[in-house]
């Protein structure tokens, strides 16, 4: 075999090597359907952590309402607290967790809003790629989130 057979031979590997990677990345790639339906499994997942976590908010401070929030914003909780002060006058805090709905970026959303006495005090907000997503890491976010709301209320 001479060099020029040999190197159409290195050339057709080569080309096969080339084709063998680009459908592994395409079956890698996440359908449609599937990024749908991985989307719901984590905003499933970290919305029903949303509720529970904050409920135990709602717990440690007495007066707060607990509200679940699902719709076109996204999914998740809410609690709230109006306390009147005087005649005709009341301070108002609020903390909301939500899970956005899916995008065409193909992104799990995260929000975190905050207000403490009329005033907006707190406002987060984390993406991840969803392919790449650790729904653990983002509870342990949501956890830190929530910590650092009830030590600004516990504080005011």
């Amino acid at each position: 075999m001479d060099f020029e057979e040999k190197l159409k031979q290195a050339i057709e590997r080569g080309h096969r090597r080339g084709e063998a990677s680009a459908d592994a990345q395409r079956r890698q790639k996440l359908s449609e359907s599937e990024i749908r339906n991985r989307h719901n499994q984590i905003r499933l997942r970290v919305s029903d952590h949303i509720e529970r976590a904050i409920r135990k908010i709602a717990d440690h401070f007495p007066g707060f309402q607990t509200e679940i929030l699902y719709g076109e914003k996204g999914w998740g909780a809410a609690i709230t607290r109006d306390d009147h002060t005087g005649p005709g006058r009341s301070v108002f805090s609020r903390l909301e967790l939500f899970v956005r709905p899916l995008s065409s970026l193909g992104i799990v959303d995260v929000i975190a809003k905050g207000t403490i006495r009329n005033r907006e005090l707190f406002s987060r907000n984390y993406y991840d790629e969803l392919e790449s997503t650790n729904v653990e890491k983002l509870e342990l976010m949501v956890d830190t989130w929530l910590l650092e709301y009830a030590e600004l209320y516990a504080a005011h």
